[in-house]
């Protein structure tokens, strides 16, 4: 076990990573003073792709919820396979999420097996919130500028009084995904686009959200053996569980930088939510999280659900993880506000 640090530091979705001013020195015999990368990249073709795919995702995703509930007013329940399939699809593409891209390769608060790695990432992208390299620039972009200007989620400076808060919960909780900058992969996440079955995994995107759609109908159908099952398992196991896990985001992005309990020093907004915790298997703990963005584990008390943490520590239990940062309880006590 490691003590974490301290420190926070498209489609053409799937971000280009090649830098044209390296190919044009590569060219060049004239020597040039190397410059730093940009944080965020000021092509309009790129931002356009990727607020299209919000479009498209948050619409479809909208209008699959609006289908099966319509389906259910007009008299035709589900069972305990639409069921099933809603909850277990949530609960292992959620732990893609939030123990693949953000614990793992985010934060990168401990270390995995190359299949773990693999199985994460690919999990982690049937939820269809952007391929893995764009997520991990853009939250390492976040934790940078946390509820300041900079930030591409922050609820805050959206104006004054009951109005201003309104503006600003809509533009965290999904306002700013047809409005943000993109963020430079180079600067952000170079050691990922390095790596090359990440990068592979990255580029293939678009087949990953297909399959997290065409498990659930296939599992649908051979479950009931109709194909009223398939499309059941689509609807339930795919759009409505794509609608549902992208809002228990987004409720971390707006709520928790604005309501809850803020016990620990974390230089921004963010707070602690228990009635969260649950949904979005653990993330809610978001105040945790912000004072020790490294840690594996966002549930410091006995009592704070943390389904994510947990699945690490058996993942560390099983030889799978190893070097897990957790804080020792008196880092957590520097930062706790009296």
């Amino acid at each position: 076990m490691e003590t974490c640090n301290q420190r926070s530091p498209d489609i053409s979705i799937v971000l280009r990573t090649d830098n044209p001013d390296t190919k044009a020195n590569a060219v060049n015999d004239t020597p040039r003073r190397s410059r730093k990368p940009k944080k965020t990249i000021a092509n309009a073709r790129l931002k356009a792709a990727q607020h299209l795919h919000a479009l498209v995702v948050s619409s479809v995703s909208l209008m699959g919820l609006v289908v099966a509930l319509t389906l259910l007013i007009l008299g035709n329940p589900i069972g305990l396979v639409e069921i099933g399939l809603f909850v277990g699809c949530t609960f292992v593409i959620g732990i893609g999420t939030s123990v693949g891209f953000h614990r793992y390769f985010t934060h990168r608060s401990f270390k995995a097996t190359m299949p773990v790695r693999v199985i994460l990432a690919i999990l982690g992208s049937m939820a269809a919130q952007g391929p893995l390299i764009f997520w991990v620039a853009l939250h390492r972009l976040h934790h940078e500028h946390s509820d300041q200007p900079s930030d591409p989620h922050s609820p805050h400076f959206h104006g004054s009084g009951f109005l201003g808060l309104l503006r600003g919960l809509w533009h965290a909780h999904i306002g700013w995904t047809f409005k943000h900058e993109v963020p430079n992969a180079t600067y952000y996440a170079n050691e990922l686009i390095k790596d090359k079955v990440i990068s592979k995994i990255n580029q293939m995107y678009f087949i990953w959200v297909f399959l997290g759609l065409l498990i659930p109908s296939i599992l649908g159908g051979v479950l009931t053996r109709t194909w009223m099952g398939v499309f059941y398992g689509f609807l339930w196991g795919g759009l409505v569980r794509m609608f549902f896990w992208h809002n228990m985001v987004w409720c971390i992005t707006s709520l928790a930088h604005v309501f809850g309990h803020r016990p620990l020093d974390s230089h921004d907004q963010s707070t602690n939510n228990f009635w969260l915790a649950i949904p979005t298997l653990g993330e809610s703990w978001h105040n945790n999280h912000h004072a020790f963005p490294h840690s594996a584990i966002t549930g410091f008390e006995w009592w704070q659900f943390d389904l994510s943490g947990w699945i690490i520590r058996a993942l560390e239990g099983s030889g799978l993880a190893w070097d897990v940062k957790v804080p020792t309880k008196s880092m957590i006590k520097t930062k706790t506000i009296a």
